[in-house]
């Protein structure tokens, strides 16, 4: 009687962690032993992690080179705002849906803050600053004094530049064709009408 007192007290010989332990090791011997192949070499395999250390640039930026030291992660608006002090480049909309951030790459627009610095190395990036040399101005950017296609002037920077380049490749354009070509730039003030006329203005050959 005591021993049979003394088993429910102390339990079985085979106690819950003992069955739990089991359980657990069953288990796992029946996840390996139906791994594939491929699971079986993924569960061995060691991951390696780099950390994103900055490293040399060397960018072309309005007909000069450029080398600026900068993690893998930052973007060319970055680069040209706060490395080389060119600021005509906004930063409006973290998503560059405004197009204040426009630049020149190679003859196209681009938006600066959607392209990371280190895709732009050996590529020429012209910005806003390089329409005017001295006292030669281009006329887009005159053109945006005539007709007033200014306001708060932050998208402003970013409309010269994609005006640029937009009758550099359409030079005879049509106001239709205008419109179209520059929609991807938007101007919270509304001065469309001055920027169009501007555009409309020089693709007539200044009539």
């Amino acid at each position: 009687m005591q021993d049979r007192n003394d088993q429910k007290r102390n339990g079985p010989d085979f106690s819950r962690r003992d069955f739990l332990k089991g359980s657990a090791a069953a288990a796992t011997a029946t996840a390996v032993a139906t791994q594939g192949p491929e699971e079986a070499a993924a569960a061995n395999l060691k991951t390696n992690v780099f950390a994103a250390t900055a490293q040399n640039v060397t960018l072309n930026v309005n007909g000069k080179n450029y080398t600026v030291n900068v993690e893998p992660r930052v973007t060319l608006l970055h680069v040209l705002r706060n490395s080389l002090n060119l600021t005509g480049c906004k930063e409006v909309d973290e998503r560059s849906a405004d197009g204040a951030d426009t630049v020149m790459i190679d003859g196209k627009a681009v938006l600066a803050g959607s392209r990371l610095a280190i895709e732009c190395e050996g590529k020429k990036i012209r910005t806003v600053e390089s329409l005017r040399q001295g006292d030669k101005v281009d006329e887009v950017v005159s053109g945006f004094v005539k007709h007033d296609a200014m306001q708060c002037g932050f998208c402003t920077p970013g409309f010269v530049v994609a005006t640029r380049v937009f009758l550099d490749k359409n030079p005879k354009a049509s106001l239709g064709d205008i419109q179209k070509g520059l929609g991807g730039n938007i101007c919270r003030c509304g001065t469309y009408q001055g920027i169009t006329s501007c555009a409309l203005e020089i693709s007539k050959g200044g009539k």
